[in-house]
C-alpha cells in the first residue's frame, strides 16, 4: 500500500497539470512555469523513473493565438480553439524536454479509444514502448473529434484512464488549490486539509462537493472521481498545488503535500478484480493440462503453444475465458489476437506467428498482466 514514505520507491507515475496553472492569466501558457516542472519531471526520471504527463491547455493557448478574449460558447469553435492551441503546447513541452535531452511524443486519445478492448491494448502497447525508450508521453483528449472535455473539463478522468492503462504506481492532479478540505476553507476558518485518506471513505464525497466554486463539482469532485477511477488498477492518486515551488520533487521525497488518496486493495488484487468483474467474455480458449498447471503455478502469461481448441468470435483485447480439459474455467483475460488468428496459431510457438499470420503483436496470446487466474 502507498503511503508518504514509500512513494520515493514508486517508479512509474501519470502526471496531469491542469489549465489554470499552464495559462499565464489569459496570455496563453506560461513558459516559465512550464520550464520547472519540466525541470522536476527530468530530475525524478532520471533517476530511473517513468513519466507520462497529461495535459491540459490547448484551448486557452488557441484562444492566445487567434486573440480571443472571451472562451467561445460553441463546440465547433472550442473544438477549433484546441486544434490550433495543441501545436504550442506540444512545441512548449518539446522544447522544455529537449533542453533536458528528453524527446517527448504526442498521444492524442478519447475516453472511447480506452473504452474499446482493442484501442485500449494498442495505447497499451505504444505507451509501453514509449516509456521503454525513456521518451515522454504527452496525452491530451482529442478535442477535435471528442467533446466531452471540452464540456466538463475532464483531463482528471482521462489522466486516470491512463494510470489504468499503464499501471502507474501514483497519479498525480496538480492543482491550483493546496488538496481536498474537509469544508470549504474560503468560508471555514476551521477547515482542515485531507492529508490521507482511503479513496473508498464515503465522507470524501460530502467534503469534495460542499466546496464550491473552483474547488466544487467541476474541480475537486472530479478528481475525487477520478482518484477513485485510478484505484481500480491499484493506482494511488495525490492531489496537490502546482503553486507550491518544486511539488513534484517534495512528492518524490515523499514529504507531506495535499492530499493523498490510496485505494483498498493492493495493485495485482485490483487490477485482477477490475479484469474479472467488469467485462463480458466474449469467447472461450480450451487448454491442455500443461498450460492449466503454468497458469495456476507459476502465474505465467498464456502463451499459445498451450491452447487446443478456440470458440467463440472476438477481436483482440476482448475478454475470452480459458476452460481446461475437463471444460472447467481456470482463468479468463484479455486476447492480444482475433479469433481467427488464434485459431491459425493454436498449438504453435510464438516463434512461428510471423509465418502463419505474416506478423506477430505480441509473443503470449494473454499478457499476464491481462490475466486473472481463477
Amino acid at each position: 500500500m502507498i503511503t508518504r514514505e514509500n512513494i520515493p520507491q514508486t517508479r512509474r507515475w501519470v502526471v496531469k497539470i491542469g489549465s489554470a496553472l499552464l495559462t499565464a492569466e489569459g496570455a496563453g501558457l506560461d513558459r516559465q512555469a512550464l520550464g520547472g516542472w519540466v525541470d522536476q519531471m527530468a530530475d525524478w526520471m532520471e533517476q530511473g523513473n517513468e513519466l507520462v504527463l497529461v495535459s491540459s491547455g490547448a484551448v486557452a493557448e488557441g484562444m492566445c493565438r487567434m486573440g480571443w478574449t472571451r472562451r467561445p460558447d460553441t463546440l465547433h469553435e472550442l473544438q477549433a480553439a484546441a486544434a490550433i492551441g495543441q501545436m504550442g503546447l506540444v512545441q512548449a513541452w518539446e522544447s522544455c524536454f529537449q533542453r533536458r535531452g528528453r524527446h517527448t511524443a504526442q498521444v492524442l486519445v478519447t475516453h472511447d479509444d480506452l473504452s474499446n478492448r482493442r484501442r485500449y491494448l494498442n495505447a497499451r502497447s505504444t505507451l509501453q514502448t514509449l516509456l521503454s525508450l525513456g521518451v515522454v508521453p504527452v496525452v491530451n483528449e482529442n478535442d477535435v473529434v471528442a467533446n466531452d472535455e471540452l464540456r466538463f473539463g475532464d483531463n482528471d478522468t482521462l489522466a486516470a484512464l491512463v494510470a489504468n492503462l499503464i499501471e502507474a504506481d501514483l497519479l498525480v492532479l496538480l492543482t491550483d488549490q493546496r488538496g481536498l478540505f474537509d469544508a470549504d476553507p474560503r468560508t471555514s476558518p476551521d477547515a482542515s486539509l485531507v492529508e490521507h485518506a482511503r479513496v473508498d471513505d464515503p465522507r470524501l464525497d460530502a467534503f469534495a462537493g460542499d466546496t464550491g466554486g473552483s474547488v466544487g463539482s467541476g474541480g475537486m469532485l472530479t478528481k475525487l472521481r477520478a482518484a477513485r477511477l485510478a484505484a481500480r488498477s491499484g493506482t494511488a492518486t495525490i492531489i496537490a498545488s502546482g503553486k507550491d515551488k518544486d511539488a513534484l520533487c517534495s512528492i518524490a521525497r515523499g514529504e507531506r503535500l495535499g492530499t493523498l488518496l490510496v485505494p483498498s486493495q493492493e495493485p495485482d488484487a485490483a487490477r485482477k478484480r477490475w479484469l474479472a468483474a467488469q467485462l463480458q467474455a466474449r469467447g472461450k480458449l480450451t487448454l491442455d493440462a500443461g498450460a492449466v498447471k503454468m497458469l495456476r503455478e507459476s502465474g505465467s502469461s498464456l502463451l499459445s503453444v498451450g491452447v487446443t481448441a478456440v470458440d467463440g468470435s472476438f477481436s483482440r483485447g476482448e475478454m475470452v475465458v480459458c476452460v481446461g480439459p475437463d471444460e472447467r474455467e481456470v482463468a479468463r483475460g484479455l486476447i492480444n489476437y482475433s479469433a481467427d488468428e488464434a485459431r491459425k496459431i493454436a498449438g504453435k510457438p510464438s516463434h512461428d506467428f510471423e509465418r502463419i499470420l505474416g506478423y506477430r503483436d505480441e509473443k503470449e496470446l494473454i499478457h499476464r498482466d491481462n490475466l486473472v487466474v481463477l
